[in-house]
């Protein structure tokens, strides 16, 4: 799964990146090390710009809340549990199908954060001392130090108990799509720990290589056939992983030195 991500980019980056046509600096976003579910993160999407002349789709970055609530849902309560959809039944889910065909983005980030357990340390004690199970946690990145260009899904809900001119009487929230890790050797493994993507864990979110951007937001591309086979998960050899500090673990630390190579997996602790 998907559950926490690191978006250091600035939108100037992204506009360059991503060949970005409209956007508005007043919702920009501060750069986020520690992107947790229900924060509101930037995405890149193709849709035309409401009440333009020029019905053409537009790309823009915009800021939207991470967790999707369905157009039919009756309250946005469960968005929690809706940051990831998985490729394989993505086109076939109620909560994800028309948003699938219809409404698709790139959710930009530097990297993802795994937790391993180390194998030997799950029942251990240590002078008398249950041993706390090591939950290492790993960044997963692209070799080359590229954007991590994560494919999503975005959704407009209405909140029904607010009139129209209320700000929050519109959400507009999105889903991370997450598929089966590769089992290849990563480009760049850590010196202790898993070599390869499925050994951090069994599923990743799925990255999206530069050829796929534009067919992927094309939103006049609704075939599920065809949006299937921008599914396939990229090659481990694109990737690279490291260790680092489990002050991650905690949703309130955020800062560039949560990216900080560690030289080997931390020490677990005794409680």
């Amino acid at each position: 799964m998907c559950g926490r991500y690191a978006a250091g980019r600035g939108p100037e980056d992204l506009v360059e990146l991503f060949g970005i046509e409209k956007w508005e600096p007043e919702e920009t976003l501060a750069p986020d090390w520690n992107v947790a579910p229900t924060k509101e993160v930037h995405v890149v999407l193709d849709r035309p710009v409401k009440d333009a002349a020029d019905p053409r789709p537009v790309r823009q970055l915009r800021v939207l809340k991470w967790g999707l609530v369905p157009s039919w849902a009756k309250s946005p309560e469960g968005a929690a549990r809706m940051i990831n959809a998985r490729s394989e039944t993505v086109a076939e889910k109620p909560s994800f199908k028309r948003p699938f065909a219809q409404r698709r983005c790139i959710i930009p980030a530097d990297g993802y954060y795994e937790w391993v357990t180390a194998h030997d340390e799950r029942q251990l004690e240590v002078e008398g001392k249950r041993k706390r199970a090591r939950k290492q946690p790993y960044f997963v990145l692209p070799a080359d130090g590229s954007v991590f260009a994560m494919a999503g899904i975005y959704e407009f809900w209405r909140d029904r108990t607010l009139p129209d001119e209320h700000p929050m009487a519109w959400w507009v929230t999105c889903s991370v799509i997450t598929t089966e890790a590769e089992t290849g050797p990563l480009a760049v493994a850590p010196a202790e720990g898993p070599g390869s993507l499925s050994e951090i864990h069994p599923r990743m979110p799925l990255m999206l290589t530069p050829d796929k951007w534009d067919p992927w937001l094309d939103p006049a591309r609704t075939d599920p056939d065809e949006l299937g086979h921008l599914l396939a998960p990229p090659a481990g050899a694109l990737m690279r992983a490291y260790p680092v500090s489990t002050a991650v673990s905690n949703v309130r630390n955020n800062g560039a030195e949560l990216l900080t190579e560690l030289a080997a997996p931390e020490e677990a602790t005794l409680f």
